[in-house]
């Protein structure tokens, strides 16, 4: 049993999430009520509670994003801090990374999660329909979504009635194609409309069929991936940048690596792969080669190859193709920068004397997490897993508490064992 006591009204911020880590702690280790009535009642509640929890954890997470605290510990943005250090999936970090930036926006939405009378679906739903809105027509959206939230609507609804509202004004701004086309059209054929703005801009909107999606994800999908820890775009505008590239040819120079045995080039069946691991069969890899550029790639004793020791600063083309092969991401364990947009770092440090570039000595990491190495290296721990590859953790910044959710202890772990919580209202 964990245990705290607090006085409510005299109870800092810290102590009282401390007291919810608690509770929630002992909660999850009691057994379900017999009653499935009591369940009922009890889920209703605790969701509530829940609910609640939501508006202070968006404060919580718009004052990180707004300071750049996370970069202190090791991760170069916000969305990168909840997914890595809190494990969030990316559709929920994306739900909560958009309200924390919206609450401020959306004060009737605030003040009613806050309260308990409005469900942190609901609050999320408001916040992903007007994050593209100016500030003049966010308070117009806001006081029309909640009035079909008071009417009953589900949070779906209010989705589509947050679409709705994006059409209209995009209509009234004359970049809407008419009422009632899109659903003429139908969905079994792939469709696209543009339309010319004033400062010589163009809107698009469209719909593909199965078929023509699968291309598009195939061709769109690589290069929409952001280009490194600086990057700041969305995924619209990182997409819209890659239809670009395609359109002007830029994408050609693509470079895929698939890694085969030269049995399997003149004809064995050993499967060939990508760097991510994906399995390639060996006939499909010698029709890859047939239509593109091969280079053979020669490992030395214990497949360790390249060597280029203390006289050289910089990797070679060579020796960076063999580290994308090796590493698929960031060495930095929670880091999910691809490979081939990382830099190479000497991983005891060229510039100290400590680390040649040998294949041995090197690995990838993105740009932010190079130079994060570099000015805060005490925050960084290397090792290596059982393949013989480099493995980077963040530690924790000087002076800083770390809590671990996948560590020995469980999530928010506080106080003696053994005792009670107790109340003081």
């Amino acid at each position: 049993m964990q245990s705290v006591t607090v006085d409510l009204e005299a109870a800092s911020t810290t102590q009282l999430v401390e007291a919810v880590s608690a509770i929630a702690a002992e909660l999850a280790q009691r057994q379900a009520p017999e009653s499935a009535a009591a369940c009922l009642e009890l889920t209703e509640t605790l969701a509530a509670a829940c609910d609640i929890q939501e508006s202070a954890l968006a404060g919580f997470i718009r004052r990180v994003d707004v300071t750049g605290e996370q970069k202190r510990w090791g991760y170069p943005s916000t969305r990168a801090w909840l997914r890595s250090r809190l494990g969030m999936r990316e559709t929920r970090t994306t739900e909560r990374l958009i309200l924390a930036r919206q609450r401020h926006r959306l004060p009737q939405v605030a003040e009613r999660l806050a309260a308990g009378e409005l469900s942190y679906g609901y609050a999320a739903t408001v916040a992903q329909s007007v994050a593209r809105l100016e500030d003049t027509d966010c308070a117009g959206a806001e006081t029309t979504l909640l009035g079909f939230v008071d009417q009953g609507f589900s949070a779906a609804k209010v989705a589509v009635f947050g679409r709705r509202i994006c059409d209209v004004i995009a209509e009234r701004d004359g970049t809407e194609t008419a009422p009632g086309q899109d659903a003429k059209r139908g969905y079994a054929k792939s469709w696209i409309t543009s339309t010319g703005s004033l400062d010589g801009g163009r809107y698009i909107k469209g719909w593909l069929n199965a078929e023509d999606a699968a291309i598009w994800d195939g061709t769109l999908g690589p290069l929409a991936k952001p280009a490194g820890p600086d990057d700041h775009r969305d995924a619209g505008e990182r997409t819209a940048a890659a239809l670009s590239s395609v359109l002007s040819g830029g994408h050609k120079a693509t470079k895929v690596t698939v890694i085969c045995d030269l049995d399997t080039l003149t004809g064995g069946n050993a499967p060939a792969r990508l760097t991510d691991g994906t399995p390639i069969p060996a006939a499909q890899a010698r029709r890859i080669a047939l239509s593109a550029g091969v280079s053979p790639l020669l490992l030395g004793r214990g497949h360790t190859p390249l060597y280029l020791g203390y006289r050289e600063r910089f990797a070679s083309a060579a020796q960076r193709q063999v580290l994308e092969t090796l590493y698929p991401t960031c060495a930095v364990r929670e880091c999910e920068i691809p490979g081939t947009l990382c830099e190479v770092d000497h991983v005891n440090g060229w510039a100290l004397g400590n680390s040649p570039t040998d294949i041995d000595q090197l690995t990838l990491t993105c740009g932010w997490h190079n130079r994060f190495k570099h000015t805060s290296p005490h925050q960084i721990g290397i090792s290596k897993d059982p393949d013989g590859q480099y493995v980077y953790r963040l530690l924790p910044p000087p002076g800083a508490r770390s809590r671990t959710r996948n560590g020995s202890g469980p999530p928010g772990t506080i106080g003696p064992p053994d005792t009670t919580i107790n109340w003081a209202a």
